[in-house]
């Protein structure tokens, strides 16, 4: 969610929107993988774990400079291109948490035992009751902060600490 805000606030709603649908996919996407059992076979190939978990973080380390560096003169990561859609989508693929809690939820936690398909098809839909407002909800705030129109320390002061948030909150190996 913090990425939303930090998006929001760098760069403003409709690129804010762009991510956004990206990163509402991406879950949508790990939870069907986990529900029809393909996240089980690719992540039983034997090193492939290892391999997603660096390459989460450094792709995490990318986006969190991007964010950062929204409007800064600083340039060792262009920020002037807001991250859009495929940022969202693939920031989500590659979230080794997505794959935890999604398993723990749609393989525990059974409360229709009349089908299987009703009770994923629910859970499906809670997911989503809750993710969208929430999200629309940072959204909102990181461009509310991008509208009060700060100074330009400021603005990046918030755009790092949004951004450093985001690793915190994301680090893979983080436990």
């Amino acid at each position: 969610m913090l990425s939303t805000a930090g998006i929001g606030s760098g760069f403003g709603f409709r690129a804010g929107l762009a991510y956004l649908v990206g990163l509402f996919l991406g879950p949508n996407a790990v939870a069907l993988a986990v529900v029809t059992g393909i996240a089980a076979a690719v992540l039983a190939v034997p090193g492939l774990r290892t391999v997603l978990v660096y390459g989460s973080a450094a792709y995490l380390l990318y986006l969190a400079a991007k964010i950062a560096l929204a409007g800064s003169r600083i340039a060792f990561v262009e920020s002037e291109r807001a991250p859009g859609f495929l940022n969202g989508v693939v920031l989500q693929l590659i979230n080794p948490k997505a794959y935890a809690v999604n398993t723990a939820l749609f393989s525990g936690f059974a409360f229709w035992s009349q089908s299987l398909a009703v009770e994923t098809a629910i859970k499906f839909l809670i997911l989503n009751i809750i993710w969208i407002p929430a999200h629309l909800t940072w959204l909102y705030a990181g461009v509310t902060v991008r509208r009060l129109d700060l100074p330009h320390k400021v603005q990046l002061a918030i755009n790092v600490c949004m951004a450093l948030g985001r690793c915190w909150r994301r680090w893979p190996w983080r436990r």
